[in-house]
């Protein structure tokens, strides 16, 4: 194994984006990898030659080829398609589904020790897929979830109390989607509890602004959805990992007994290092949020139960 190989599994904007920010750390052999001819190859020749201006020198290969990821450290996979006009939700799950078990397979023959990443979407339900289809241990197949779940809470607690998000930390538990757990008693803004800063009603509207900030972004965008923070989320969990900087972030991995779940890949806790989810962490919740937390794993579980089938035909 390549101890700096990093590929990148899907050259769109969030695969592209991530590419640039790892690109930009100057410590990465990156490979963006894509099925459309071309496309990776472009990006990662513009993102070589911005490295002249942005002063970094990290190699970074384009290519269409499952080959050139041989020996991958960490795969970040944010293959998939966005929900199209006329699509329906199980329509979706198939098409991912099927995208997904195609990357993992091509990427387990050539990296079988990599950690991976998974990005695309619906989240949980596709980590829960990689994991499947690669018969990796536990520890190396995570998903990208609570750190940008995270990051949009602590964006509009920041605005909303004109602060640097620096001073907030935040932690937003359970499923990708409009039920996650956002844990108001954990997020605290310079140490002092939020609930100290502003009103009980101004704050539930916070909750469920960041529920719905993947869909408020595409209500904007028309065309798209969210890319920027996803890829930087991807990113911190990468650097965490290649880094062995044993960060606690909120990502989507494998319960089995904590919190009360057994076999669920659910938004919580972990501290993340070289061997991938080194802990989950369980933090205390109250009787509402304990009922948040599983009515949030059963939506998940109701997924999983779907793509199951989807992979036995």
């Amino acid at each position: 194994m390549n101890q700096s190989k990093v590929t990148v599994v899907g050259a769109g904007n969030v695969g592209g984006s991530a590419a640039q920010r790892l690109a930009e750390k100057n410590g990465y052999n990156i490979v963006l990898l894509d099925i459309v001819e071309g496309l990776p190859q472009g990006k990662a020749l513009d993102l070589a030659q911005a490295g002249a201006v942005c002063g970094y020198d990290s190699p970074i290969m384009g290519t269409n080829n499952f080959d050139d990821t041989a020996d991958s450290a960490v795969v970040v996979i944010t293959s998939g398609i966005a929900r199209k006009p006329g699509m329906s939700r199980s329509e979706l799950l198939e098409t991912n589904t099927k995208i997904v078990r195609s990357v993992v397979q091509e990427i387990v023959k050539r990296s079988p020790s990599a950690i991976l990443i998974i990005v695309a979407n619906p989240l949980d339900a596709m980590t829960h897929v990689a994991r499947r289809v690669s018969g990796f241990p536990k520890e190396r197949v995570v998903g990208m979830a609570g750190v940008l779940d995270s990051a949009r809470f602590s964006t509009f607690i920041a605005k909303e109390l004109n602060v640097s998000v620096n001073n907030i930390h935040a932690m937003v538990l359970g499923g990708h989607g409009d039920a996650m757990v956002p844990l108001v008693r954990y997020t605290t803004v310079s140490g002092r509890p939020i609930t100290q800063w502003m009103s009980k009603d101004k704050l539930e509207e916070l909750v469920e602004r960041t529920r719905k900030g993947g869909a408020e972004i595409v209500n904007l965008l028309k065309t798209g959805s969210a890319y920027y923070a996803p890829a930087a989320s991807a990113v911190e969990m990468v650097e965490s990992i290649m880094k062995n900087e044993h960060k606690v972030l909120p990502c989507a991995a494998l319960c089995e007994g904590e919190y009360g779940l057994k076999g669920n890949y659910m938004g919580v806790p972990v501290r993340l290092g070289k061997r991938g989810v080194e802990e989950i962490l369980e933090y205390e919740l109250t009787p509402d949020e304990q009922t948040a937390f599983h009515a949030s794993a059963k939506g998940v579980q109701e997924l999983c139960d779907e793509v199951d089938r989807i992979l036995d035909q």
